[in-house]
């Protein structure tokens, strides 16, 4: 392995880490205020909004993303009469797949944080003479947020790695370009390439959720 056969192949998977990236950060920052969204569906006095939101998110929990991106990207065009309205971009049809699908799970973990805030927080902001958008804005979203952040690191880690899945829609990724070096040089080089890649934006991501971590724990 020389230096000038890195120097050819790094170029290319750094590209592909590049939309690895944008899909990554499309997906964060869409999916977690949905997810939210959806907490709030659930937890409404609404049946027909509760039903709409635990029905939304047991479906896209148990159901594979692969499956979603498949039917979002091969699926809907072919539906009959309105297909042909439904055609889009493959990289847009799998940041859709994403976003939906992770909003369903964010939905859950804040939920579990909503669900760990004692009772007595709310008695104690009602005796306080706070109004529900004070108490909701001031004491419960920033201790369910506090709750919900390591659970949150765990999934944004899971996401940047379910990024792989856009291999599978034709959109290419990073491993998409670590195949095509490896069926083309017949070296396995490039994954292991792409896995310090990974390893990498991982290691940033972890790093930086354990700064927000200590930064809601000193507050």
């Amino acid at each position: 392995m020389s230096l000038e056969y890195l120097q050819k192949i790094i170029m290319p998977l750094l590209q592909g880490a590049e939309m690895t990236v944008l899909l990554f950060l499309i997906a964060v920052v869409l999916s977690i205020p949905l997810g939210f969204v959806f907490t709030l569906m659930a937890n409404s006095k609404n049946k027909a909004l509760v039903w709409f939101a635990n029905t939304y998110i047991y479906v896209m929990r148990g159901t594979p993303l692969m499956l979603q991106l498949l039917f979002i990207c091969f699926g809907l065009p072919i539906i009959p009469f309105v297909g042909e309205y439904l055609v889009m971009d493959r990289f847009v049809a799998a940041c859709l797949g994403f976003v939906l699908n992770y909003a369903a799970y964010f939905a859950e973990i804040f939920r579990g944080g909503l669900l760990a805030i004692d009772k007595g927080q709310y008695e104690a902001a009602q005796v306080l003479g706070f109004n529900r958008w004070q108490m909701t804005t001031k004491i419960i979203l920033p201790q369910m947020f506090r709750i919900a952040l390591p659970a949150v690191s765990n999934e944004s880690i899971t996401l940047i790695k379910d990024t792989a899945l856009l291999y599978a829609v034709a959109v290419p990724e990073l491993l998409h370009f670590a195949q095509t070096a490896v069926n083309r040089d017949f070296t396995i080089v490039p994954f292991f390439i792409a896995g310090v890649i990974y390893l990498l934006m991982t290691l940033l991501l972890t790093a930086f959720f354990k700064w927000l971590e200590r930064k809601f724990t000193f507050e």
